[in-house]
């Protein structure tokens, strides 16, 4: 087996990028992007496995500063949780329905019925970004600035109520571009309407503005 070198892997990810693009992905076959980049097809597969695992390191590269950004903007100790949650709802929305993720938001359900793709978006990103809310939700309670309730449940809700005036006219490319004054006012209701929910006494009825 040829040894793996990181020069190499981004070789790779920098001419399949270049053909994603340029093709589309239901196009883009593995045996022209081995083409471009030179050496056997075996080599490629040592470094991806599938044409679904390496266009999503494609599209992970592109947006993981990003996505590591949102991942930590929920603040435990934060004086105010609502407005450190307004501010993760923010950063969340913002990525999630630019164009760039919406388009290939869109290509991955269209995919998930016939390859990997879906399974390991969700599983690499969606449940690896939850899990960190939910850790930091549980640090919240402990902390009193949120109830005690099931972080897990918790976090599900906070996703949900955040994509909820979105996500309809996502599903069905009705959406377009989201200007960054609907998603303020967006992220500003649903926070309003988790903290009514899990928020304590204290904090209930309080408005983030």
């Amino acid at each position: 087996m040829a040894t793996k070198t990181e020069a190499k892997r981004q070789a790779i990810l920098k001419v399949a990028a270049e053909v994603f693009q340029e093709l589309g992905y239901e196009r883009t076959s593995m045996s022209e992007i081995c083409a471009r980049v030179g050496g056997s097809k075996a080599t490629l597969y040592n470094y991806f496995s599938s044409k679904a695992e390496l266009f999503y390191e494609v599209v992970n590269i592109s947006v993981e500063a990003e996505f590591e950004a949102v991942c930590q903007a929920i603040d435990p100790l934060a004086e105010d949780i609502a407005a450190s949650l307004h501010s993760f709802g923010e950063q969340l929305l913002s990525l999630v329905y630019s164009p760039y993720i919406q388009a290939n938001r869109h290509l991955i359900i269209s995919e998930s019925s016939h390859s990997e793709l879906g399974r390991l978006v969700y599983e690499r990103r969606v449940l690896y970004g939850k899990k960190i809310a939910s850790d930091k939700l549980r640090e919240a309670m402990n902390l009193g600035k949120l109830r005690q309730a099931d972080p897990v449940v918790a976090t599900h809700h906070l996703y949900s109520l955040l994509e909820s005036e979105l996500i309809d006219r996502f599903l069905f490319q009705l959406l377009g571009e989201v200007s960054p004054e609907e998603i303020k006012a967006v992220a500003a209701r649903a926070v309003d309407v988790f903290m009514a929910a899990y928020g304590t006494i204290r904090l209930r009825g309080q408005s983030i503005g």
